[in-house]
């Protein structure tokens, strides 16, 4: 596998960082793999990606059109007809996500393994520290 040079400091760099945020994100993996079967209406992109609010899959939706990932037809129709696709650049992440869910589908038992291997050790999930109230009595 070819490995390009990194730095966070360079131009070039800080974009990538910004386009895998964008395609790593849970939702947009989600999105793009239920796109790769083929073209799907809002609706049923919805019902597809389990846990994913009307208002987060617009979001979605208009950030992976943004970057040329999606393209979006609407029909003029009533009710509105809103189909999703793959771009020809979408086209190109279908092996690359399809690989990640079934890696992430495989190893469901492995990392439940090492999860509880993990809180045995170290007395349960990692949680956030829990950021103390300021207090609003001092002046």
């Amino acid at each position: 596998m070819q490995k390009v040079p990194y730095d966070e400091r360079t131009a070039a760099n800080c974009r990538a960082r910004e386009i895998l945020d964008r395609i790593g994100d849970k939702w947009s993996v989600a999105v793009l793999y239920q796109l790769s079967d083929g073209t799907r209406r809002f609706t049923e992109l919805l019902r597809a990606v389990p846990g994913i609010s009307q208002r987060m899959l617009s979001v979605t939706l208009r950030g992976l059109e943004r970057d040329g990932l999606v393209s979006r037809t609407v029909h003029p129709v009533i009710p509105p007809h809103v189909d999703y696709t793959l771009t020809p650049l979408g086209e190109t992440l279908k092996e690359i996500v399809s690989s990640l869910v079934l890696w992430t589908h495989l190893h469901l038992e492995d990392i439940d393994r090492a999860r509880k291997s993990y809180d045995e050790v170290n007395g349960g999930p990692t949680r956030r520290a829990a950021v103390p109230a300021p207090d609003l009595t001092r002046r």
